[in-house]
C-alpha cells in the first residue's frame, strides 16, 4: 500500500509493479492550495533580500514555483537554495536551480541542520517554504543560531475522505503485505482513516517508514514491525525488495 499524496505516489507504485508486486494507491495526505497564500507571496516579492531559501518537500518546491509564475516573480540569480532531502533537491534542479544545499542521505530537519553550512547563520535572512503548519524545529533552531527566519506557507495538508471498506476487505483477505508511509502526518491520518478494524490490520503488517522519528511514532500507535527504509522512492523500494527476499 502506497500512502503518499496522489501526485507523489506514481513513482513508487511504478517501481512496485515493475518488480512484480501490486500497488494499492491509498493517499493518506491530500495537498490543497491555500485560499490566501499571502505569506508566500510576500516572501517571493522580496526574495532578493534573502540569503537562503529552504524547501521542506518536493511539494513545497512545486507549489512555490507555481505561485512565483502566477505572481510573475523570478528566482534571484544570487540566492542559494537548500532542500531537506534529495527529492526536493531534484525538484529544484529540474527548475534550473544549481548548487542546492542538501544532505547526502536522510530527509528531515535534523539532517539538514547538521550540515556545516548551517552552523553559522547569525544575521542571515532565511525563507522557509513549506506547507501550512508543520514542525517548527527547523525555523526555531536557525533562529536560535541567530538567523532571521520567515515562513512562506504555499499549500495545505488535509486528511482525505475515502471509503476504506474495499481496502479493509482486501486487507482482511491477505491482499496487503506491506504499507509505506512518507511522514508522521501521513501515518497519523492513516490510522484515523482506517478506524479500529483497520488499526488491528495495520498493527500486524510491516510498515515501511522514511525516518527513525516516524518509526517511533508507529510503535506508539501499536505497529509491531516498523521497518526503517528511506525517504526516496528508490530507497523505499530497495528496502521492500530486501525485506521480502530475506529467508
Amino acid at each position: 500500500m502506497v500512502t503518499r499524496p496522489r501526485d507523489q505516489a506514481v513513482g513508487l507504485a511504478a517501481l512496485v509493479e515493475a518488480a512484480g508486486g501490486r500497488a494499492f494507491l491509498y493517499p493518506a495526505i491530500e495537498i490543497e492550495d491555500l485560499s490566501d497564500p499571502a505569506s508566500a507571496l510576500h516572501v517571493m516579492e522580496n526574495l532578493k533580500q534573502f540569503d537562503l531559501a529552504i524547501f521542506v518537500s518536493p511539494t513545497a518546491v512545486r507549489k512555490s514555483f507555481e505561485l512565483m509564475k502566477k505572481g510573475r516573480t523570478t528566482w534571484p540569480g544570487g540566492l542559494r537554495a537548500a532542500a531537506i532531502g534529495r527529492g526536493s533537491r531534484d525538484e529544484l534542479e529540474r527548475r534550473g536551480i544549481a548548487g542546492v544545499l542538501a544532505p547526502e542521505s536522510g530527509a528531515d530537519s535534523e539532517v539538514l541542520l547538521a550540515l556545516p553550512e548551517l552552523a553559522d547563520v547569525a544575521g542571515k535572512r532565511i525563507a522557509i517554504f513549506r506547507g501550512e503548519g508543520g514542525r517548527e524545529l527547523l525555523g526555531d533552531t536557525l533562529a536560535a543560531r541567530g538567523a532571521n527566519v520567515e515562513y512562506a506557507a504555499c499549500y495545505r495538508r488535509t486528511q482525505p475522505r475515502i471509503d476504506v471498506s474495499p481496502l479493509l476487505s482486501a486487507w482482511a483477505q491477505g491482499a496487503v503485505h506491506a504499507v509505506t508511509v512518507s511522514s508522521a502526518t501521513g501515518l497519523g491520518n492513516l490510522v484515523a482513516m482506517l478506524g479500529e478494524p483497520g488499526r488491528a490490520l495495520l498493527g500486524g503488517t510491516p510498515i515501511f517508514v522514511p525516518h527513525q522519528r516516524v518509526a517511533e511514532q508507529a510503535r506508539r500507535l501499536g505497529v509491531r514491525t516498523p521497518v526503517l527504509a528511506g525517504p526516496a522512492d528508490d530507497e523505499m523500494m530497495a528496502r521492500l525488495v530486501a525485506y521480502f527476499s530475506e529467508p
